[in-house]
């Protein structure tokens, strides 16, 4: 019995395959950025999670995993080197210890301040690359998609 999926297959999902055409893109995507915030000693990851800390009360573990659709143990492992670097500090929950919060420390929010025109330009720049394309429809479309 011949089980093997034909050449032909092959190329259809090679050329069609959303989540093949995805993951290369992100994977591109996240190497000009790591690229750009290299000087500053953070990945793309990083800046990601220490922007999504950025607000004007701590969020709870749960609230980024959701937002950066990462399982906790995953968000966990990702906020230890950052919080060796005193970039963030991870506090329990002054009615429920069991509850923790991330809030980033003034060397973090300086760090997020650095990073951010770097963020701007770099993000132009890709933006500029999609030409005739809708940033935004690739945007709505990806959020449709997640």
């Amino acid at each position: 019995m011949d089980d093997a999926v034909s050449f032909a297959t092959t190329l259809l999902v090679r050329d069609t395959c959303l989540c093949l055409h995805v993951q290369r893109a992100a994977r591109a995507l996240a190497r000009r950025y790591d690229e750009a915030f290299r000087p500053l000693g953070i990945t793309s990851g990083q800046f990601s999670l220490l922007m999504s800390l950025n607000r004007p009360e701590p969020p709870g573990i749960g609230q980024v995993s959701a937002l950066l659709a990462m399982d906790r143990t995953t968000l966990t492992a990702n906020l230890k080197p950052l919080e060796r670097r005193g970039l963030l500090d991870v506090l329990a929950g002054e009615s429920d210890k069991r509850r923790r919060a991330v809030r980033l420390t003034p060397s973090g929010r300086a760090l997020v301040a650095a990073a951010t025109p770097i963020w701007v330009r770099t993000h132009a720049a890709i933006e500029a690359r999609l030409g005739e394309s809708s940033p935004d429809r690739l945007r709505g479309d990806l959020m449709a998609l997640s």
